[in-house]
């Protein structure tokens, strides 16, 4: 079923139970989002993303990447209401986050001052909530002041490495000092090193550094392995296994036996290529 939509004045066709968030994508509307990514269900985490909806008992304040519309209506995605909102949560989220990218330039198109002297930096500050023992503060390793700097607690990080099986981190604490983190913040022997939750992060606030055939993350080293075709080293031994396992080619006891075939995405796609060009007689 086809419903009509108006959307800040212009008229297009939907689908019945397509979220508005992706209908605006399709036509190249701009809504701004933190918590959102493609490859995962929508979180509505940030609430950055809201619009107002008419559906014909008045305008609502809904969010657009988990609404599903379900008759004709008119969407408002830049109307005064709405700028404001999101006025107010990136305030927010910059007290929290000052560091996170992509809340910088989102902080000027809206409107958001510097935080020194500012009414969003005297109204949304936390008191108490930057301080500690300095024995604590000494503890801290530069990628977890990294991440109490620019994490913004969207979710997606938690939602991508439980979606691999791994859940390796997780949400801990309350209020103020609620985080991401690994189990009692010690190296998580769940972690299988994949990067997936940094590759996620919209404020890039998960750090990893990779570096003479290893990558370190979440506290924890890990061996890179190269591509059998090109040699360049492009995953972690578990990552590899785990990837075998799921791909019900090997058990993770004997998946070691196939690292010497590893393949990065680059050479597979070559290869897969190669096969149907010779399916097809084009090579």
């Amino acid at each position: 079923m086809m419903l009509n939509v108006k959307i800040n004045g212009k008229s297009y066709e939907a689908e019945k139970g397509l979220h508005i968030l992706e209908l605006c994508r399709r036509n190249r509307v701009l809504i701004p989002t933190l918590c959102h990514h493609e490859s995962l269900s929508g979180l509505g985490a940030c609430r950055l993303c809201v619009v107002e909806v008419n559906e014909g008992k008045g305008n609502q304040v809904v969010v657009s990447c988990s609404y599903p519309l379900s008759r004709d209506c008119e969407i408002f995605t830049e109307s005064e209401k709405i700028k404001g909102i999101r006025k107010t949560i990136l305030s927010m989220l910059k007290t929290r986050a000052p560091d996170g990218e992509r809340l910088a330039s989102l902080c000027q198109i809206y409107g958001v001052g510097p935080d020194q002297g500012s009414t969003e930096g005297r109204r949304f500050t936390v008191p108490g909530a930057d301080k500690g023992s300095s024995r604590e503060k000494s503890r801290n390793t530069a990628a977890e002041k990294r991440l109490a700097s620019s994490c913004i607690l969207c979710g997606l990080c938690v939602q991508a490495c439980t979606s691999l099986g791994t859940g390796a981190i997780s949400t801990v604490g309350r209020g103020v000092a609620k985080k991401i983190s690994t189990p009692y913040n010690e190296p998580s022997a769940d972690c299988i090193g994949c990067g997936s939750c940094a590759q996620v992060c919209p404020t890039k606030a998960i750090e990893f550094t990779e570096g003479k055939g290893k990558r370190s993350i979440w506290g924890k080293d890990f061996k890179l392995i190269p591509c059998a075709s090109c040699g360049s080293l492009f995953a972690t031994e578990e990552e590899y296994a785990l990837a075998l396992t799921k791909a019900a080619i090997s058990k993770p006891e004997t998946s070691s036996e196939t690292m010497g075939d590893a393949c990065c995405d680059v050479c597979r796609k070559k290869k897969s290529a190669d096969v149907l060009a010779a399916a097809f007689g084009e090579r």
